[in-house]
């Protein structure tokens, strides 16, 4: 039997393929970028890359040669990795997006009188979150754009006013409230300011009517998003979770809830009741109350969906650091809490850890490595808990051991660790936005390894 490699063709005809990936246009998508990917795409179908090959076999509708494809096969291809039926839709959706961040009314208007349907499609094929160009135009705040658009038949009024109080944009916010009939606000629309931690957002559904106890309780309302979303913006979530107050919403009276609402003196309250406060642990419930609507993932399920040093089972510090609350870190350490308190160990042996692991992971770290999103939400380039942590005496080499799960690369993979130092553990978890640089380097200042 020959070791040469099969020809091309055959190559073609091999039913073992990859998986052909559906890809989504970035939320600003770049034509010229696009175009170079075409081309890329066509030089691998040329060198036979089983993974073009078979994207070549998969989206074409009739599939050439691969060493007689041209630039409009893989244009093709590639337009409908993305969702859309050809290139030319998908270069007009580039267009259309493009005029709507430059606010540009006539190319909009230009592009929707051409093709009417563009209304009702979203304006990035798949970008489902952003929505039509009106609720597409709502996220950046598009007035004028909006405007014209309702002229010519666009109907996400709903779509749109929850992406302009999303993004805090609550002028925009308004001219779709009138536009759709000032209509009172549907159960849920709480989840996008909620989601954003957007305080303006939540105080314009307060003010059209919205009615907060309606989800009280229930899973996915807006006292879970608030408790579970990926921002990071202490004052903001305060904030709010006091207006869900104001207006009749019930809370639990636990330290937990005490520590989200940022109310230290809740927290004096509590720790004048049980005096071992500061060296409990808590639980996943009792950080995430199911109460208050938080969903209870299985106990080997609890970081995958926001992987980072795990918050179950740990203490008052790590959680007040897992969530940015620098005042309350502060409060508790200058109430006495030591500094290497450790976290519960589980039965497989993971845990153990201080606070000082989750101030070089945690999820306030993204926020700080983001060179993108909503303006304002970086954070500065510092090591503010680590440095706090090791001012009152932690560590820099205490040990703990962690299973890491979720998707690497695409990829469901777990990596276990064990007796690992704070730098080791940062140094090998591989969602490297969530890491904190400034911290690992405060950390090996002060002698760890």
């Amino acid at each position: 039997m020959s070791d040469a490699s099969p020809p091309v063709s055959a190559a073609l005809t091999n039913r073992q393929e990859p998986a052909l990936p559906d890809r989504r246009l970035p939320v600003r998508p770049d034509l010229d970028q696009l175009k170079h990917q075409a081309k890329d795409l066509l030089r691998a179908i040329h060198r036979g890359d089983a993974n073009a090959l078979a994207e070549l076999r998969g989206r074409h509708p009739h599939p050439p040669d691969p060493e007689h494809a041209k630039l409009a096969d893989a244009q093709l291809v590639l337009a409908r990795s993305y969702g859309a039926p050809t290139w030319a839709r998908m270069v007009v959706s580039c267009k259309l997006i493009d005029a709507i961040w430059e606010d540009d009314i006539e190319t909009v208007r230009a592009l929707v009188l051409a093709d009417p349907k563009l209304l009702h499609e979203d304006a990035g094929i798949r970008n489902v979150n952003w929505g039509p160009p009106l609720s597409y135009a709502a996220n950046v705040g598009r007035d004028r754009i909006i405007a014209m658009l309702a002229e010519l038949g666009a109907t996400d009024f709903q779509q749109g006013l929850d992406r302009a109080v999303l993004q805090s944009r609550i002028g925009t916010a308004r001219l779709l409230h009138r536009l759709a009939g000032s209509p009172v606000p549907p159960a849920g629309a709480f989840g996008t300011p909620a989601y954003t931690l957007s305080v303006s957002g939540t105080e314009f559904l307060f003010e059209i009517g919205a009615d907060v106890r309606e989800w009280e309780g229930q899973s996915g309302g807006p006292v879970e998003v608030v408790l579970c979303t990926d921002s990071r913006k202490p004052d903001a979530k305060h904030r709010i979770l006091e207006m869900y107050v104001e207006h009749g919403l019930s809370l639990p009276d636990t330290p937990m809830m005490a520590l989200h609402r940022g109310r230290i003196d809740l927290l004096e309250q509590h720790l004048r009741r049980d005096p071992r406060l500061l060296e409990r642990t808590f639980t996943f419930a009792e950080i995430f109350p199911p109460e208050v609507g938080c969903n209870q993932p299985p106990a080997d399920m609890y970081d995958e969906f926001l992987p980072r040093t795990p918050i179950a089972g740990t203490t008052l510090l790590h959680v007040a650091i897992e969530f940015d609350e620098l005042e309350i870190a502060r409060w508790l350490l200058d109430r006495g809490m030591n500094a290497d308190a450790r976290a519960a160990v589980d039965a497989n042996g993971f845990g153990g850890h201080t606070a000082l692991f989750n101030a070089a992971v945690s999820y306030p770290n993204f926020w700080m490595n983001f060179t993108g999103g909503w303006p304002g939400t970086r954070k500065p380039m510092q090591a503010t808990f680590a440095e706090l942590l090791l001012d009152h005496g932690a560590d820099p080499n205490a040990r703990a051991s962690f299973r890491e799960e979720g998707l690497v690369n695409n990829r469901y993979e777990r990596h276990d660790y064990r007796d690992v130092t704070p730098l080791e553990w940062a140094t090998a978890f591989h969602n490297r936005m969530i890491v904190s640089e400034p911290a690992m380097a405060a950390i090996a200042a002060r002698g760890g390894r």
